[in-house]
């Protein structure tokens, strides 16, 4: 193995260019900026104490600029992933308690050894099974769990934590008397100066601006008597080495969840890391060593006491936009938030809940995705109910629920499909020699002795019996004229054992009705699956042709040359 695609490190150090340094440092420092109040905003979505939150933006990020292969890809705590451990671990154990701080470490152990294992085994492809409609709709969906969970920190109200919104709607509506108009004006102050610098002021760290207005007015006027509720003490120093507790019992229990994050965890980092690379020529990404890069994140990140992390779409953004060239930007942001956990804890006592739920609801907002539905309302509306299906029983049901549902509709749909492909009947396009679907093009030429099929899919078991039925279908539409059979195979790639016994039945079929079949544009290996089968010999490898055009000349040359020809001729003459 080539020791630089495995620690890709050790290809851009030594190759460092001094003039990347001005841009790394910069946008370490905004990352690392903008780390510190994401970290302990979106260890609160977890459940966590907010230390959890900064430990998990420190250490996966140095792993990460050690193996991963993209150059501006931000690794830390995420809104979504915080979702999902919150949701995965409060089944086991009770929010905030001892054991549930523990699970949650021990599903980022987990999570990093499946994503390892899957880089390893070179199974990146797999997520291919979550489809744009699934990953919109769950996104969605964690998206509006995550901002209704909170409402208890925005408007200062005893609302329990729930991943159900039907009940989070209810408790809000239920206490809705009891809002604290101190909190719930601090949140909304902070969620207008946050969308605001989003929109005129960019390059501000508006996160770090509120955190700081928020704790000068708590500081400054003693809110925190008033019903304001703040973060409180968190501790000060480095991340311990500490091993992650773990039975096989729990760990049985919490290995679906853990499977969930790695997928999601991946996906969400390898599709910001794509979208990066975009505007970058002197790298690639390799999604299964990102895999591998995530995972050791994950892994030497739990010996931490960190929680799942993955890459964060809005950090990498501001990474790349602040002129990013190498991972040593993320060093210098993990050198920020060392230092936060060594000097500046402290400061955050009284840090207000309420501008830490504003943070995320902005953050979050950002997950709603409105795009994706409007466009698939316009070419396929399937994919839309997949899409309001993951979205609903993600939203009402569960997280792990709403993504292993639409991973199976959409394969159930797949399916489907699959077993009733296209299928179009061809004629030639005058003054020429193409020949396209009938349907699509009214004035080709039919000739009446001659049926041509194009099959617009794999022909394999899932759909024989459909492709036999229109063959004798459309056949059945041509009558006694019918002598020639033409089956445009370019879309076909391979045959199967069910698809070579089908079309032998398909020729013992048409030649008791003394119909000729003729095959076109096929492809090697699917000559090769014929020749092997017999299936070539039996129907005359003279039926076999380049072209659509070649197999009709063949037989009008033939037909012309038939004694049939001049009755043909005189029937037509009468």
């Amino acid at each position: 193995m080539n020791l630089k695609s495995f620690i890709p490190i050790l290809d851009w150090l030594p190759n460092y260019d001094k003039r990347w340094l001005k841009g790394d440092i910069s946008a370490g420092l905004t990352v690392g900026v903008m780390l510190v109040p994401q970290g302990i905003a979106y260890a609160m979505i977890a459940g966590l104490p907010p230390i959890y939150g900064l430990y998990t933006a420190l250490i996966p990020q140095i792993i990460y600029a050690i193996f991963g292969t993209s150059r501006q890809l931000s690794v830390g705590p995420v809104a979504m992933d915080s979702l999902i451990v919150a949701s995965g671990v409060v089944a086991l154990a009770e929010i905030g308690t001892e054991h549930f701080i523990e699970f949650a470490i021990l599903l980022a152990f987990m999570m990093g050894v499946l994503q390892v294992a899957f880089g390893i085994l070179r199974l990146g492809f797999l997520v291919n099974f979550l489809s744009k409609p699934v990953i919109s709709g769950f996104t969605s969906a964690a998206a509006l769990i995550i901002g209704l969970n909170q409402f208890k920190h925005l408007f200062g109200i005893d609302i329990e934590r729930n991943n159900k919104i039907q009940f989070l709607i209810k408790d809000t509506i239920a206490n809705i008397q009891e809002i604290n108009l101190l909190t719930t004006v601090i949140g909304i102050i902070s969620i207008v100066i946050l969308v605001y610098f989003k929109k005129h002021y960019k390059k501000i760290p508006a996160a770090l601006v509120v955190v700081v207005l928020g704790l000068l007015v708590v500081k400054l006027f003693n809110l925190d008597h008033y019903g304001v509720q703040i973060v409180g003490h968190v501790p000060e120093g480095l991340p311990a080495f500490k091993m992650p507790v773990f039975t096989l019992d729990i760990v049985e229990k919490l290995a679906p969840v853990a499977l969930t994050l790695s997928f999601i965890g991946f996906l969400e980092a390898v599709s910001v890391a794509r979208a990066v690379e975009e505007r970058h020529t002197e790298y690639k990404v390799l999604p299964n060593q990102e895999l591998v890069a995530l995972g050791l994140s994950n892994v030497v990140g739990a010996f931490f006491q960190t929680y799942p992390a993955t890459g964060g779409f809005s950090r990498t953004a501001v990474n790349d936009q602040a002129n990013a060239k190498t991972q040593l930007s993320s060093i210098v942001s993990a050198i920020v938030v060392g230092l936060t956990l060594l000097f500046l804890t402290p400061v955050f006592f009284y840090l207000p809940k309420a501008v830490l739920a504003a943070i995320i609801i902005v953050a979050v907002f950002g997950l709603l995705d409105f795009r994706v539905p409007k466009q698939l309302l316009k070419f396929a509306r399937r994919d839309l109910v997949i899409l309001n299906i993951t979205l609903l029983i993600t939203a009402m049901v569960g997280i792990t629920e709403g993504i292993i549902s639409g991973v199976i509709i959409s394969l159930g749909m797949l399916i489907y499909k699959s077993t009733k492909p296209h299928i179009a009947v061809l004629g030639k396009v005058p003054g020429t020699h193409f020949y396209r679907n009938r349907k699509r093009f009214r004035d080709v030429e039919i000739h009446e002795n001659i049926l041509i099929i194009r099959f617009d899919a794999q022909l394999f078991f899932a759909n024989t019996t459909f492709f036999k039925s229109k063959l004798q279908e459309f056949s059945n539409l041509k009558g006694e004229k019918l002598r020639l059979l033409i089956i445009d195979g370019e879309s076909l790639n391979n045959l199967d054992s069910s698809a070579i016994y089908t079309l032998n039945e398909v020729y013992e079929y048409f030649k008791s009705k003394n119909v000729q079949i003729a095959f076109t544009g096929l492809k090697g290996p699917v000559r090769d699956k014929m020749v092997r089968s017999g299936l070539m010999k039996k129907i005359g490898s003279n039926y076999f042709f380049m072209s659509i055009q070649e197999a009709v000349n063949f037989y009008l040359d033939d037909f012309k040359k038939s004694s049939k020809f001049d009755k043909y001729i005189e029937q037509a003459n009468q």
